[in-house]
């Protein structure tokens, strides 16, 4: 089958998009008169014309311009995923294999476990599946593989508090609302106040290492009272 051929007008008018899109033009509210000033300076840009105002004295307001769009971005998102999180959380309820914590964590055991339970201290090994809400996956490791190994006081809180619910073999799904996971940051692949569910094969436990010894310190010689 031959590939399909596109004209010139229309693989510039892609580029046009696909401009637009990498610069997130619309999930950062640029209005179409915004966008149509944006068309202006390419055009004037392409023109060979000097840039129309003073680099030196532009180029940090137009930062500011940019941080403040990027900022209400993030709000909105954040917004609109703790609204997905609280209306999935009062579904869930639904659901009577899940256990509710005051903490907010739920969380759901899919396999028990025959081993030692976890303590915060210890070191876990694991596969795990971790996704939004909307069952993108953002970061996994799967059998046969290598598993993720890391103390437990040392991941999210979520993981923290909801491992020690499953003992070594078991399997657990942990529902984590944002503020026991990457709250309102988020991360790279994670997007600000997303609730996230990871599935997770506990497979190894390792208990943390007892603290050294430390020898006390020798008593401070008395010096003898002397003799009048």
């Amino acid at each position: 089958m031959a590939a399909p051929r596109f004209s010139d007008e229309q693989i510039i008018e892609y580029m046009g998009w696909f401009v637009g899109k990498r610069m997130n033009l619309g999930e950062l509210g640029f209005s179409g008169e915004q966008v149509n000033l944006l068309a202006k300076g390419l055009m004037e840009s392409e023109a060979g014309t000097q840039p129309p105002y003073d680099p030196q004295k532009i180029g940090f307001q137009m930062n500011v311009f940019m941080q403040k769009k990027q900022a209400a971005f993030r709000i909105k998102r954040r917004d609109e995923n703790l609204a997905a999180a609280k209306a999935f959380f009062e579904k869930l309820k639904e659901n009577q294999s899940v256990v509710e914590l005051p903490s907010g964590l739920r969380y759901e055991i899919l396999k028990p476990g025959q081993g030692a339970y976890p303590t915060a201290t210890d070191t876990v090994k694991v596969y795990y599946t971790g996704k939004l809400l909307n069952d993108t996956v953002f970061d996994r490791a799967l059998r046969p593989g290598r598993p993720m190994e890391s103390r437990l006081n040392r991941v999210i809180p979520g993981w923290t508090e909801g491992l020690q619910k499953i003992n070594q073999g078991g399997e657990v799904r942990l529902y984590i609302p944002s503020h026991l996971a990457y709250g309102d940051g988020g991360t790279p692949n994670i997007p600000p106040g997303s609730a996230l569910i990871f599935d997770v094969e506990l497979i190894e436990v390792k208990p943390a290492p007892p603290a050294p010894i430390v020898p006390a310190a020798p008593a401070s010689a008395v010096p003898a009272t002397p003799k009048h």
